[in-house]
């Protein structure tokens, strides 16, 4: 007869017992004990058979081969290797004329292939700070004065292509001013296509703004699944995506705001990668710097920016994400380089390469020593190589602020409502 054990309050034991009778209500021939979970009397029990064992998560329709995944992973911790970032060179047509608009050099085509001449076939030793380069769709097709592809330059420097892809935004309607991601129509097509003429990697840019009821929830979860859909869409096509959820510095808030909403965008932004299968070991992150809005009264050093910055993506990235590198968001080409190497000296866990991808806080000294003459080639050259290194230093957190920086470096960046 069965009777309870000992110890176990009679109201527990109640309770199994009314199970056990509704149990053999069903099959009278079953003893009590199977009704408690045991094996059956016609059951075989094999050694081991009701042990714990591992649960194997497998993907039951794989988004990628283990042979695509590699080649994603290599070269998306080539880019980031010991010290080495990403030359934003990827300004569409009316951006990059507004650079030249500041030296009083025509925006033409001519004008545009000449500067990027200079940067793209400076010293073979460029390759040791700069891992991959950013180029537009002018520019991937563009030559150097012999005839030689600006791509085929840059890959004989071992330089990883990449290629901007994304077609500017979109307005949200509904809301204050925010913006949703263009290209997604055509994009596999254009992605194979650029990896045909020489692209390992993309670029897409999402812009989220700190404003009243911003970002709001729309804005948050809209673009972070555009860039989850364009990072899959690379993936199936061999390119390397990198994701830039950028949380513009517009404003006046605090560094404090710009932290919250940063870990709300990023947090979101690897939700919807996870939701779309997207391998991170093949992904690279490019976000904002945590700091104050721009017009924001309060001042903050290097080292706060770095501590905010690490403890965000500590609380949102996955180990998985081989690298992250930062854009410059309008800050100086020195002050860059200083909140840079702050964050590589940050004692917090950094489980990722933190590295950058400038376009203004690499570029602005090596314009302004250009100035549109051939004449200042070496000169341009060699302001565009200083920067390279000092960037690659900080990767390092290896840079020294040396305090004779000239006047380009130092100047702000910064320009409204910011745009590709």
């Amino acid at each position: 007869m069965w009777r309870p054990q000992k110890g176990v309050p009679r109201t527990a034991w109640a309770g199994i017992r009314a199970g056990m009778t509704a149990c053999r209500s069903k099959d009278a021939s079953l003893p009590l004990a199977c009704c408690l979970g045991a094996a059956r009397p016609t059951e075989r029990r094999e050694p081991g058979m009701y042990e714990s064992r591992p649960v194997t998560m497998a993907h039951q329709f794989p988004a990628l081969t283990s042979e695509q995944k590699k080649a994603l992973s290599e070269t998306a911790r080539r880019i980031v290797a010991n010290g080495k970032g990403i030359l934003a060179a990827d300004e569409s047509v009316g951006t990059m004329g507004n650079r030249l608009q500041r030296i009083k050099v025509e925006n033409t085509e001519e004008n545009r292939r000449q500067f990027r001449e200079l940067l793209f076939t400076v010293d073979s030793s460029i390759s040791q700070s700069i891992g991959g380069v950013i180029l537009f769709h002018e520019t991937l097709y563009q030559k150097d004065g012999q005839g030689k592809l600006f791509r085929d330059i840059l890959k004989e420097k071992g330089i990883v292509v990449g290629i901007k892809l994304d077609q500017g935004v979109a307005p949200l309607a509904g809301t204050n001013k925010e913006t949703t991601v263009q290209g997604l129509d055509g994009l596999s097509e254009r992605c194979a296509q650029y990896k045909k003429d020489g692209a390992d990697f993309g670029k897409w840019r999402a812009v989220l703004k700190i404003d009243n009821q911003c970002p709001s929830h729309l804005a948050i979860q809209e673009n972070a699944n555009t860039l989850a859909r364009y990072a899959s869409i690379c993936q199936q096509n061999g390119l390397v995506p990198i994701v830039e959820p950028e949380v513009i510095p517009d404003g006046s808030h605090d560094m404090e705001h710009c932290q919250y909403v940063t870990e709300k965008v990023l947090a979101a932004v690897y939700k919807a990668l996870n939701d779309h299968h997207v391998y991170l070991e093949g992904t690279l992150l490019k976000p904002n710097m945590v700091t104050a809005g721009h017009a924001c009264t309060k001042k903050y050093t290097p080292e706060q920016v770095a501590m905010a910055t690490v403890t965000a993506l500590h609380r949102t990235v996955p180990a998985a994400v081989p690298g992250i590198c930062f854009l410059s968001g309008g800050m100086s080409e020195e002050d860059a380089t200083l909140n840079l190497n702050a964050i590589n000296l940050c004692p917090l866990p950094k489980p990722w390469k933190l590295s950058f991808s400038y376009g203004r806080a690499l570029q602005a000294s090596a314009l302004a020593a250009w100035g549109g003459k051939a004449e200042n080639k070496k000169a341009t050259q060699e302001a565009f190589m200083k920067r390279a290194l000092a960037n690659s230093q900080a990767a390092k957190g290896q840079y020294v602020h040396m305090g004779s920086s000239g006047s380009a470096s130092t100047q702000s960046l910064f320009t409204a409502s910011y745009t590709y």
